[in-house]
Formats: C-alpha cells, structure tokens, sequence
C-alpha cells in the first residue's frame, strides 16, 4: 500500500536475523544493535543512486534502537557514511522500546519464556523488555536523543493498545497487562518535539493492516505522507539555520585541487569535533614546505562545512604573532565579541574566552603555518588555543617538534609526502591541451625531475599553460641550466632551517619562471622582486609600487597568480606569497648583485606608504604592520638610513600596547639620529623625549625620569626655555615625578610650565588647557582638593568654550 501512498518514493526495505539469541552463551547486548547499524548504514551506502535525496526511516520494535545506532553512527562519521544523518528527514516508530518495563532482566525473561514456551524463539520484541536493565540499549537511546535535540528531524511514534500472548506468560506485575512495549515505553518526551499515536492493535501486529481502508493505516499514511511532502523543505530550512554558521577561511575553495584521499580520509575521520566528545581534540599535518599541507588543510575544510553543516570553521595563519592576533581580531569581530576593535584589547584573550565557552556551539580552528616553535613557547601563543569539548583544532606545521610541543600524540599527526605519479599527472594536465600530454614518458622523467612535489609541479603546468611548450622541452631547460646558480640557490635553502630539506629540481623550475617573467613582462618580474621583501600573507595591492595604469598592475599580478607564484585571497585587493618562492626569489637578487638595490627600493615605499598610526587609519597600518616588521629587519642592508618607517612600527606597537617592541625601535631611533644628526639635533631630543614616554609606560620611572631631565636640559640650551617642545619636556618630567610620588617636586615643575604655557602659547591654548589639568591632578594627589576643583572646573569651562562640549578632552575634564 505504501507506493501508492507515496508514488515518487523509493522505498527500500531492510531486514535482519531476529531470532537472535542462542544457547551458547554469545552476550548480544552490543553485537545485535552495533552489527546491524553497520549492516543498514552499509547497504544504504550500496543502494543509494543520489546521496543528496532526503531519506525517511520506519522501524518496528527493536529496529528502531538499529536505526538509533545507525543514525548516531552517521552523525559521528558523516564522511564514511554518505551524510545519512543529514539527510534524514523523517523518523516513524512502531513500538520501538525506547524504555523498558522496570525489574525485568535478560535472564528472568529467558526463564519465563523456557517454562511456558519451550520452542519459543527469543525474538527482539521480548528482549526488548530488558532496555531497563541493559546500560548499552539505554546508551543508544540516550546518545541519539543527545542529538535529536540539536536536529530535531520530524519524528512520530505509535504504540500499542491491545496485550500481546506472550506478555502474560511472563509472570511479573509489570506486564500482568499483557502489553510489550505501551505508550510509556514506545515514546519519546514530546518535550523534543515527537508526535505519538495509539493503533488498536498488538505489539506484533503494530506494523500490519488489512487494507488502505483501515483506520490505524490512514493515520499511519498521513503521517508518513505528510513527512515526505515536506522533506525537501525540512532539509532547506535546516541549511538555512546551519549556513549562518561563521566559515572563516581566507581562501576560496581549490577547485584543480587532486589526489590526497588517503590524508584527507584520515583527517577527516579525526578532525570533526563530534570525533572526541570529551576532549577539545588537536590534530597535526606535518611535511615539507611546498608539500601541499594549506591545500589539503583548506579542502578538509570546505568538506567539513558540507558534512558538519553546523560547525563553525576558523582559519588562523601562525606565520607570526601579529598574524595570528588579526586572525583572531576577524574571528572576534564575526562572533561579535564586546571590546575587540578597542586600541588596548588584548583579542587574543578576548576570542579565546568567546570559543571556550559552550554557546559557541561546535567548531574547527585550522592553526595554518604554525612552524615556529618560539611563537608557541616563547611568546606563548598556545596559552589562547581555546579549549571547548564540541571542537577540535588542526595545526599544519613543517617542524615535527610544534607538533610535539604541542602535545599532540603520535597517532593524531598525519604527515603528508609527495605525490604518486597519477596524482602528479593529473595536476601538471591542470589547463594543459592534449597534445601537450601525449609524450607519457617525458611525462614521467619530468615528474620525476620536479620529484612530484606540488608547488614544483604547479609552477611547470602554469608555465607550460602559457607558453603552450611540451614537457619534454621544458625538462630540457631544465636539465640545460647552469649547474653553478643551481647550486647557490640549493646552498640558500640547506642554509635557511625552515627549507633545509628543499632539493634542487624546485629551485630550477622557479629559476627558469624567474627569468622569463623577466623577459616577458617587465612589471610582473619588479612586482615579485619587491613582494620578497614583505611579510609572506595578505599583501595588500596597494602596498605595491603603480603600474603605468591600473591596467598594466592587474595584468601583472594576473601573471604572477597564473604562474601560482602569489595565491589570491577572497579579499580582491590582497595576496599571500609562498614562503619557498620568496626565499627562491630572494636567492635570485642576491645571486644576480640585485639586493641591495632593492632592499633600498622597497624600504623607501614603506617609509612612504606607512602612515602614522591612528585610530581612524587602523585598518591601513595594521595589515602594513607586519610588512613594515619584515622590511625593517633589512634596515642594516639598505643604502637609505631614515627613521620614518622605524618610527611609525614604533608607534604602532605603542598604540598596541606592546610596550617592549616599542622600546627597542625607538632605542634604535634614538641611536641613529644620534650618529646622523648628533646629539643636540631637535629631532634627536625628540627621540628621548618619546623613549622616555615608553619607559614611563612601563613602569620604569627611574630611567624615564632621568631622560627626561637630560631631555629638557638640552632642549632649554638648544631650543630656548619658551620653546613649545621645550615645554612639552617640562610636563612630561613633572608626570613621571607624579608617577613615583614625587608630588610636591611635581606640583612645581607643572606650574612653571602653566605660566610658561599660559604667556607663550595662550591661555586657551589646547596644550596650556593640559598643563591646567595634569597641575590639577597634582593637587589632588597631595589632598589640595579646594585648590584641585577650582583648577578642575576653570579647565573645564576653558575646554567646553574652546573644544566643545563633546571633545574627548572636555569630556575627561567632566569624569574628573
């Protein structure tokens, strides 16, 4: 009756061996339910033709604690099981002994049913009376209904209104009624959303009718009709309510991306976090740089998005610290955390406590380039890896001993090698005509030559994409190059410790691409000289030097992406560049007496590019940041000596509150101003004057004090007493007296300024406006409160006529 019922169903019917329980003493409390779950979940695998088709489960008695187990068993491995769970739409039970009946054990069932039925076979509808006492049959409900409340799928159950024979041969007050499984036992709580129903029928007749007239069918008809007429739309609106889970991941998805099964099957059956329900898990993929570990990490995560529709991912570059700091800034800002935009946050203390708590429902963080062992233990990046039970966290690293330090165990790091040849083949034909393909043995010896490593192999399809040359030829400049640059470039990667196992064929396969990119296309080749100077991720297009016309730039970076030189991120005015390439191509300038030349080149465009950090620039100078971090350390190898991109990093770090790195840059500064424009030059004393600054933000009061005085001394005999820096000296002196509670020396030195102030600069000058406050609080910290209010309100009148009611200075004048 059920096809006519339903003609655009197909309807699949599963069976099993009910008679389950023998005379040899086999335990089937597991093996029954987990057997059978694999049995159905694996004949579903077989006969599916369309794995995307939403499914509807009916199960009889027992049945419905196999579908449980089967259902549970998808949801935690979806991979390995076509999605069921997520794509189940519906759920109908009859009679399924979601509970038992109190004190019926195993044994006392078998005992009753030898006695009255010697030749009774234990069918599971009995068995099924011994849920109660069965902690594994009660597991499987209670697992499954752990997650029902999070899928609440359209789920009905019927029960039984008529007793059964065999129920009252049992002997036992609980079933003196006769019914196996009643309505107490065959329901789930309505509380989650379930429908029940009564059939006048008994427990084993419960599924059976005579007829599509029947009462107890029409019922059952309407309610599985019902489900399949709204199961596309259940599982649309399930998508919906999933898609808004936060999937934040830099890169679009990889669609040339091959091979790797085995490395994306291990990881995907270890990194879903419904893998380790008691653990937030961590997970590794190691291998050689330019092994392929982002792309594979990348496609684990889009994969994960399709089967674990409502796990949010988050993708966290560990090139650096400030790498990560601005990942977890994206992260925090999408999951709207309070206080991540602000100068002061510490983001990364604010994201790790968003994600550790359990409304942050279930997620993947993917930890990308974690190679650096210091930024782990030295700067103590692992202290702000969330820890959250419904998660888990996958780190790609090139350093085993990341991996280590990290504590992640040995059978939890999946290390990835090179490709087999099919895989290599089917990445070099990437965008390649046919003939270009037919030469299988040049094929082979070129693959062999690149020793099948990824980045190796995508450089020669792009190029041979382009030039539309044949492998052979290619592998014959190959082979043809000089064996001397070879070599040096080889030396370069053996000496640099992130690339000491990079071999020769990568580095002449870029070294042809270089020379090429330079013959053909001028810009492209200055582009990628001077992209190897900045940091290796999210180098914004503006960054770079201009093209002719916006033109002649966009087809220059079209030509460094189609070589795969840069990789695009789903912003459209950013790139990354691979780390080998920029080691590759640094080698090159060096080899080529280019660097120097370059590195002056580059560090001039920062210095011009690098605005003074605001708050209202903060976007612009944070994704400069790390480039003006990595050109800097080229400071000592540039031709030009100017402190203004030194200085702006310095400030940055200021307004980060990273006093230390502040320090040291303007330590750096002060000293080469110093030698440049000697000691007594203004923009010298204005180098003290800001370490100064620094030092008394870190609580180094002595030193701090000790440079200012130096500070104002020299800037009285070189400036003059009245000069407006000469003054700012006076108040910074008198502030650090104030800090070490100095306050009467302080009091004093405030007030020289404010008269010197008041008759230099005015009185309702904003600077002379400060100097009546910071007296002010001068006062205040001596008890001179009467003195202090008058001075507070007269600041705060001036303030309120000269800078408005609403300036932030009047404003602060109002708090104190």
């Amino acid at each position: 009756m059920l096809p006519e019922a339903v003609p655009n169903a197909r309807i699949m019917r599963f069976g099993y061996e009910s008679a389950w329980y023998g005379t040899d003493g086999d335990d089937p409390k597991k093996t029954v339910v987990a057997d059978v779950a694999e049995m159905l979940l694996k004949e579903l695998e077989l006969h599916r033709r369309d794995i995307t088709w939403p499914i509807i489960f009916i199960a009889h008695s027992y049945g419905g604690l196999v579908l449980m187990q089967a259902l549970r068993r998808s949801f935690d491995h979806p991979n390995k099981w076509s999605n069921t769970f997520y794509h189940t739409a519906g759920l109908v039970f009859f009679g399924t002994p979601f509970r038992g009946r109190a004190g019926l054990t195993l044994e006392k069932i078998v005992e009753a049913v030898a006695q009255n039925h010697p030749d009774y076979k234990m069918y599971p509808e009995t068995m099924a009376l011994s849920v109660e006492e069965n902690p594994h049959l009660q597991d499987v409900v209670k697992r499954y209904t752990e997650t029902r409340i999070r899928h609440p799928v359209p789920l009905c159950c019927f029960y039984e209104t008529q007793p059964s024979p065999i129920g009252k041969t049992l002997q036992n007050p609980e079933v003196k009624d006769g019914y196996l499984v009643p309505e107490a036992a065959a329901c789930l709580d309505t509380s989650i959303g379930v429908a029940r129903h009564p059939l006048q029928r008994n427990h084993y007749n419960l599924q059976k009718f005579p007829g599509s007239s029947d009462m107890g069918y029409r019922v059952v008809k309407d309610e599985i009709v019902l489900m399949v007429n709204s199961a596309r739309k259940y599982l649309r609106g399930y998508s919906n309510v999933t898609q808004d889970r936060p999937f934040i991941v830099p890169f679009g998805r990889n669609e040339n991306f091959v091979g790797r099964e085995s490395v994306l099957q291990q990881l995907l059956e270890r990194i879903p976090p419904s893998t380790n329900k008691d653990d937030c898990q961590r997970s590794a993929l190691e291998g050689l740089g330019g092994i392929g570990k982002t792309q594979v990490a990348l496609e684990a995560a889009y994969k994960i998005r399709e089967k674990h529709p409502d796990c949010s991912v988050f993708w966290v570059p560990a090139v650096d610290a400030t790498s990560f700091e601005n990942a977890y800034r994206d992260i925090g800002r999408r999951l709207g955390v309070k206080g991540v935009d602000d100068d002061k946050a510490d983001v990364k203390t604010l994201v790790n406590a968003a994600l550790s708590q359990e409304s942050a429902g279930s997620w993947l963080m993917i930890v990308d380039n974690a190679d650096d062992l210091k930024l782990f233990a030295d700067a103590t990046l692992s202290d702000y890896l969330p820890f959250n039970r419904n998660s888990s966290i996958l780190f790609t690293t090139r350093n085993h001993g990341v991996a280590a330090w990290l504590d992640i165990p040995q059978k939890d790091i999946t290390t990835i090698t090179e490709m087999n040849n099919d895989e290599g083949t089917k990445l070099l034909r990437i965008g390649l005509k046919e003939n270009q393909m037919r030469d299988a043995e040049s094929t082979g010896r070129l693959l062999e030559f690149l020793a099948n490593l990824p980045l190796a192999i995508k450089q020669a399809s792009a190029y041979l994409a382009r030039t539309g040359m044949s492998p052979l030829r290619y592998l014959q400049y190959c082979q043809s190059s000089d064996e001397t640059t070879i070599k040096l470039l080889s030396k370069n990667f053996e000496d640099r410790s992130r690339y000491r196992n990079t071999n020769n064929p990568v580095a002449t396969t870029w070294l042809i691409s270089f020379n090429h990119i330079s013959r053909d296309y001028p810009l492209a080749a200055r582009y990628l000289r001077f992209i190897s100077y900045l940091a290796e991720k999210d180098i914004p297009v503006s960054i770079l030097p201009p093209g002719e016309s916006e033109l002649e730039t966009d087809e220059a970076i079209g030509i460094l992406k189609g070589y795969a030189f840069i990789m695009e991120r789903n912003e459209p005015d950013s790139f990354d560049v691979h780390r080998l390439v920029r080691l590759a191509t640094r080698n090159w300038l060096q080899t080529n007496g280019e660097w120097q030349e370059w590195a002056t080149n580059v560090f001039q465009r920062l210095t011009k590019k690098y605005p003074f950090p605001k708050h209202e620039n903060r976007a612009i100078w944070m994704r400069y940041l790390p480039h003006g971090q990595a050109v800097l350390q080229l400071r000592n190898e540039c031709a030009n000596k100017a402190t203004g991109l030194l200085f702006n990093v310095a400030e940055s770090y200021f307004v980060l509150s990273k006093y230390n790195e502040a320090e040291q840059m303007h330590r750096q500064i002060l000293e080469l101003r110093e030698q440049v424009l000697g000691k007594e030059h203004p923009k010298t004393l204005g180098g003290m004057n800001n370490l100064a600054l620094i030092l008394r933000r870190q609580g180094k009061y002595e030193e701090a004090e000790q440079m200012h005085r130096q500070t104002l001394e020299l800037r009285e005999r070189v400036l003059g007493r009245e000069n407006p820096d000469t003054l700012a000296s006076m108040n910074n002196l008198a502030l650090v007296l104030k800090s070490q509670g100095k306050y009467e020396e302080a009091e004093q030195m405030h007030r020289q300024e404010l008269e010197l102030s008041e008759r230099v600069l005015g009185k309702e000058n904003p600077d002379t406006l400060t100097s009546m406050n910071n007296l002010a609080n001068a006062l205040d910290s001596q008890g001179k409160y009467e003195e202090a209010e008058q001075m507070h309100r007269q600041t705060l009148e001036l303030r309120e006529r000269v800078l408005g009611k609403e300036n932030p200075s009047t404003l602060r004048s109002k708090r104190t």
